[in-house]
């Protein structure tokens, strides 16, 4: 499986059959991404909250590649989705499309859309992805929660995409502690350094997580494309 990393929250997925999924497009306002919304063809776009950082370019490029949006059923409904694919699913929910599974789980954090003056756009989500006999679990914006030991753990986590940025989400520290409580085999840290305010030494939480917790950091540079 092909896993690019488009900084901040962004990644897209791409598996065996070409299927592709984007997760929390935030493109054309993102520092740390040069390209355009137009250079994605995903299939499914997994949208985790409705703050701009995380769904900027997401109906735009719905339109654009007929892909199918999944985000909470509150979102969905909050947004102008006239023409898109959309699956509007909740906690706990599964939804399969192409032979990508996609199960909606919780996370710690507000959502608001900035269209419309500002529209409530349910509750905060993360989601876990399982294709290619590979579990990927996207925490979406989160503080850290018991219910990653209690709930999201039996997952069998191969991946955690963690944010570490702190101030709006956990930090370090506690994506350490986050990681430990998941089991997950590899973490791969998120929305950091894209703005000041989050800005974080990133080989410092390798070090962190390497020496506390039985996963390994994987950190991949903005734009960079790796398989897993």
């Amino acid at each position: 499986m092909k896993l690019s990393f488009e900084g901040h929250s962004c990644f897209q997925l791409e598996n065996a059959q070409c299927v592709k999924i984007l997760i929390d497009p935030f493109i054309t306002d993102n520092p740390l991404c040069s390209k355009s919304w137009k250079d994605f063809d995903p299939d499914i776009i997994l949208i985790t909250h409705g703050h701009m950082d995380h769904m900027e370019d997401a109906l735009v490029i719905a339109r654009n590649s007929n892909a199918t949006i999944v985000s909470i059923s509150d979102l969905i409904y909050s947004l102008d989705c006239a023409g898109i694919k959309t699956e509007g699913i909740n906690m706990g929910g599964t939804v399969v499309i192409k032979s990508v599974s996609v199960t909606m789980v919780q996370a710690w954090h507000g959502s608001t859309t900035f269209s419309k003056g500002g529209v409530y756009g349910g509750l905060a989500c993360g989601y876990i992805i399982r294709t290619d006999g590979l579990c990927i679990y996207h925490a979406g914006d989160t503080a850290l929660f018991g219910d990653m030991g209690n709930v999201i753990s039996r997952y069998n986590i191969d991946y955690a995409l963690l944010p570490i940025g702190d101030y709006f989400t956990m930090g370090p520290q506690d994506a350490v502690l986050a990681a430990q409580w998941l089991k997950a085999k590899t973490v791969i840290p998120m929305h950091y350094n894209t703005f000041p305010v989050i800005k974080q030494d990133v080989n410092q939480f390798k070090q962190e997580l390497e020496s506390k917790t039985q996963s390994r950091c994987l950190i991949i540079a903005p734009q960079n494309t790796i398989e897993i």
